[in-house]
């Protein structure tokens, strides 16, 4: 019985190291936290065809994993290779000047090691802000079956630009307070990204946002900071804030309500009492995607939710069609 025991004790230790020491190498980064915020310049050629008027999209592109997304099942390279070909596809047809992207993928395992920012690059978008939010050795998420672990992801927000980029700043924003600690190791940072394209001229701010989805207290905090930032810089210059805010205002106290009070912000493809949805795609039944721009310094053309995308994603991009004043 004692050896038992003595066996039993030294197994338990043993499986406990190696839990300890699995933990902590899958948590570990993979890159260096100074290329976490980069401003790229690629060589791409490039067709700029506007007559002064500007596109600007805004998407959530969720890895390309399409409404897999975040599901423990199966997923091919042939249902990636799929959703690029169709996302470089519509983005050929719509040929904005400026995509802001959410949950792209920089050479992660779950989507089998390609660098989506740079294959949609070759479009003809010479200048990148890249922030990666996302940096882990091996994610042991979704968390049953192994065989359906995202493993090594890096992963982040984009700005892709036909127009020179400056500026760049990466915003980490509140984390969840009350994560317990083995959930908080491989919990993604949320961020703002901030940069300046120059358009005629002018720089006009970029704000490219993906808040926190599951707590809603985390993300009012981070919604506030964000609302902060946008009064400064539209004080002084034309500004656009985009991206995924996980809001929708038909429910009671959505947050996203505080950015409709905003002070001379206009919301594009959005009316209180008619607007599309962006989430799901299977079955769209949430607007969580915005594009907001200062209406003062930015005269809005037109805007509307890219239902071709189909489901490339779980979510649809939105794009708006604007001139600076």
């Amino acid at each position: 019985m004692k050896r038992f025991l003595s066996f039993l004790l030294k197994l338990v230790l043993l499986l406990t190291v190696i839990f300890i020491i699995f933990f902590y190498w899958a948590s570990s980064s993979t890159k260096e936290k100074s290329s976490y915020a980069e401003l790229l310049q690629n060589e791409y050629s490039t067709i700029k065809d506007n007559d002064s008027i500007y596109s600007i999209v805004t998407y959530n592109i969720g890895y390309l994993s399409g409404m897999t997304n975040n599901r423990a099942v199966a997923k091919s390279k042939e249902l990636f290779d799929t959703n690029l070909k169709k996302v470089i596809k519509e983005i050929k047809n719509v040929n904005p000047d400026i995509i802001a992207f959410q949950e792209i993928d920089y050479n992660a395992s779950r989507s089998y090691e390609v660098n989506q920012e740079e294959e949609i690059a070759k479009l003809g978008y010479n200048y990148v802000a890249r922030g990666v939010n996302w940096d882990e050795r091996y994610l042991p998420f979704p968390y049953w079956p192994p065989s359906m672990h995202f493993g090594k992801v890096v992963s982040g927000q984009s700005i892709l630009s036909k127009y020179p980029l400056k500026e760049y700043k990466r915003v980490v924003l509140e984390r969840v307070s009350d994560n317990p600690f083995y959930r908080d190791a491989f919990y993604l940072d949320r961020l703002l990204q901030i940069t300046k394209v120059v358009i005629e001229d002018k720089e006009v701010v970029l704000m490219n946002v993906h808040l926190e989805a599951f707590d809603k207290k985390t993300r009012g905090n981070q919604l506030q900071k964000v609302i902060q930032l946008f009064k400064k810089y539209s004080k002084t210059n034309p500004t656009i804030l985009l991206g995924d805010f996980n809001s929708d205002p038909k429910y009671k106290n959505a947050l996203i309500k505080q950015v409709f009070k905003i002070p001379n912000i206009g919301n594009a493809a959005f009316l209180d009492t008619k607007y599309e949805m962006t989430f799901d795609t299977k079955d769209p039944f949430e607007r969580l995607d915005y594009i907001f721009y200062t209406k003062n310094t930015i005269e809005y053309i037109k805007g509307k939710v890219l239902k071709e995308f189909g489901q490339s994603s779980d979510h649809l991009p939105v794009v708006m069609s604007f001139k600076l004043r």
